[in-house]
């Protein structure tokens, strides 16, 4: 049961450890019910799936639609720790999901306040609340002690040092 934001970042982040631990950039998400009730978890995994639409949002919002027998998935929120990306946000709308919550922005591909802003051409039928900065500094934390490692370990692994955000 999620209770707040920071309930919901912390479980976020639990799965960006996830990703971390397995080589992946940590970026996790969790999708939660309007009561509060986790339907679905995800981490980043593009690597490891051999999938480029293995964000972690993707994978969160693929576990819930199906198990919800529904690809639209209104009143839910997501928790996710990086700003999302606009094929994340692409299938936030699509879903209709009722609240994005991100943790730290993402100045390279972020399509909420960061890179691109796509909600304000005001030109998509749905626009989820979006609240940012929830446990921002400890989600950029976990992006920056993993690069910082990937780079102090002088094997730059394309796929993995280049920003497969999530």
């Amino acid at each position: 049961m999620i209770d707040s934001d920071e309930e919901g970042m912390r479980q976020a982040l639990a799965q960006a450890e996830i990703a971390a631990e397995r080589d992946e950039v940590p970026v996790g998400a969790i999708l939660v019910d309007a009561a509060g009730l986790v339907i679905a978890a995800g981490h980043n995994q593009p690597i490891g799936a051999q999938d480029p639409s293995a964000h972690a949002e993707i994978v969160a919002l693929r576990a819930a639609a199906k198990k919800l027998g529904n690809y639209r998935l209104p009143g839910t929120t997501l928790y996710v720790t990086v700003e999302p990306c606009t094929m994340c946000l692409g299938a936030v709308v699509h879903a209709r999901v009722g609240r994005v919550v991100y943790g730290a922005t993402e100045p390279k591909t972020g399509a909420v306040e960061s890179a691109h802003r796509l909600f304000e051409t005001g030109e998509y039928n749905h626009k989820p609340e979006i609240v940012g900065g929830v446990l921002a500094d400890e989600c950029a934390a976990a992006m920056t002690a993993f690069f910082k490692r990937k780079r102090n370990s002088g094997r730059a692994d394309s796929g993995a040092a280049s920003h497969n955000k999530g």
